[in-house]
């Protein structure tokens, strides 16, 4: 069983039994503001002010900010590299999609993805359970994450980095990505507990409070 909490932007806690993964810790130019936080693990997608503030993590953590395959505290961690952009990362550098393998569910974090993976990414992601999308239109449209949640068919998405009343005011709201994904908009819950076995064939769409 895995808790899982939004601590706004792109920031996302994962406390299972093994460890707690917070990815993304969210910077004060989001409009959010990051408490001290505890960790075992962090990943970060990409080194901009707003993904990577660690000042906000409590010693002793490990952090990832590459590709790679990791195990640590019995977690299973792999990074696919991609792009910031859709030029490849000419315009805004790298990203590193981060997938999570704990509690016998692989939690998927795009980070802040600028365009449609290509083949080898998709296989390298393949079989995701939880997604974690940026669904506020700052980098890819509504339309096109909403194609590629479809293209990954994952069995839950989570999405992120979308307008609140706290934060990422520029950015679009969140029911616009809802429709296109044919989803209604669920009421938002402040965490969320979920077990393997909660994971079925149809797919969730999970709306999540920001926690800060």
């Amino acid at each position: 069983m895995a808790e899982i909490r939004w601590l706004g932007h792109s920031c996302i806690r994962i406390r299972s039994r093994e460890a707690l993964v917070i990815m993304d810790p969210v910077g004060k130019n989001t409009g959010y503001s990051l408490s001290k936080q505890q960790a075992d693990i962090v990943t970060v997608s990409h080194p901009h002010e707003g993904h990577n503030n660690l000042a906000q993590i409590k010693p002793d953590y490990v952090v990832l900010d590459g590709p790679g395959e990791y195990e640590l505290h019995g977690v299973f961690i792999y990074g696919t590299r991609t792009y910031h952009d859709n030029v490849k990362g000419a315009e805004r550098g790298y990203n590193t999609i981060f997938t999570v393998l704990t509690e016998n569910i692989r939690f998927t974090h795009l980070g802040d993805l600028g365009h449609q993976p290509k083949e080898e990414v998709l296989e390298e992601i393949e079989g995701t359970d939880v997604l974690i999308v940026p669904a506020g239109g700052n980098l890819m449209t509504p339309a096109q994450m909403a194609e590629l949640v479809g293209v990954i068919a994952p069995k839950m998405v989570i999405p992120v980095q979308f307008r609140t009343e706290l934060g990422d005011k520029s950015f679009g709201d969140v029911a616009d990505f809802a429709r296109q994904l044919g989803e209604p908009l669920p009421e938002p819950v402040d965490k969320l507990t979920v077990k393997s076995s909660d994971l079925g064939e149809k797919m969730q769409f999970v709306l999540l409070s920001p926690n800060v």
